[in-house]
C-alpha cells in the first residue's frame, strides 16, 4: 500500500492483498479444524469457504494486472477486469451447489479461470514490453504442477502438503511480480 501513488494502485493493492490474506487464512483455519476438530458442520462450512476463496484469489490475482496495465480497448482483454469476477462468482455458485460432487470438473474450472484470462492478455501484447511476464508464467506453471499433486491426494504420500507448498511458492512469485513491476519505487 505504501508504494501506491494513485487511487487505482491503492485499490488494486487492497483487492489483491485482502484476497491473498483471506485465502491463506481461510485455508489455514479450514485445515486446522479439519484435522483437529470434530464438528462436521463447521468442517463443511470452512471447506466451502476454502474452495470459494480460491476463486476469489484467482480473480484478485488478475486485478492489479488488468487495472494497472494498458490493454487494447477493442478486445476481450479490456473486459477482463469484470469478466474474471463474473467467472469467479459462477465458480463459487457452482461449487456451493455441487460441493464435492464433481471434483474433476471443479478443478478444471479453477485451471480455466487461472489460465484463460492470461491467454487473452498475451494475445494482445508483446512479451518484450510486458515487464513481469516471466514471473507470471513461472507462477502459473507452479500452480499447474501443484494441481497434479492436488489430484494425487491419497495416492502420493504428502501430496496435499506438496500442493500447498506449490501454491505458497507460486503466490510468492506472483506477489514479487506485482510488487516489482506494478509498484516500482520512483528513482531519486
Amino acid at each position: 500500500l505504501h508504494r501506491s501513488t494513485t487511487r487505482l494502485q491503492y485499490c488494486s493493492a487492497v483487492v489483491y492483498g485482502s484476497a491473498l490474506v483471506l485465502c491463506f487464512t481461510v485455508s489455514t483455519v479450514f485445515h486446522s479444524i479439519f484435522y483437529c476438530g470434530h464438528n462436521q458442520q463447521l468442517k463443511d462450512l470452512l471447506h466451502r469457504g476454502d474452495r470459494a476463496m480460491i476463486y476469489v484469489f484467482i480473480a484478485a490475482s488478475y486485478f492489479p494486472w488488468v487495472m494497472l496495465r494498458p490493454l487494447p480497448q477493442d478486445s476481450l482483454a479490456a473486459e477482463l477486469w469484470w469478466l474474471v469476477w463474473v467467472l469467479a462468482a459462477a465458480g463459487i455458485l457452482y461449487q456451493q451447489m455441487f460441493h464435492e460432487r464433481y471434483k474433476t470438473l471443479e478443478t478444471c474450472f479453477y485451471i480455466f479461470l487461472g489460465a484463460a484470462p492470461s491467454l487473452a492478455v498475451l494475445a494482445h501484447i508483446e512479451h518484450a514490453e510486458f515487464a513481469g511476464i516471466q514471473e507470471l508464467m513461472l507462477g502459473g506453471a507452479l500452480y499447474a504442477i501443484g494441481v497434479c499433486f492436488f489430484k494425487s491426494d491419497g495416492v502420493v504420500p504428502c501430496a496435499h502438503a506438496i500442493w500447498h507448498m506449490f501454491v505458497g511458492t507460486a503466490a510468492t512469485v506472483h506477489y514479487y511480480a506485482i510488487l516489482h513491476h506494478l509498484y516500482t519505487t520512483p528513482s531519486v
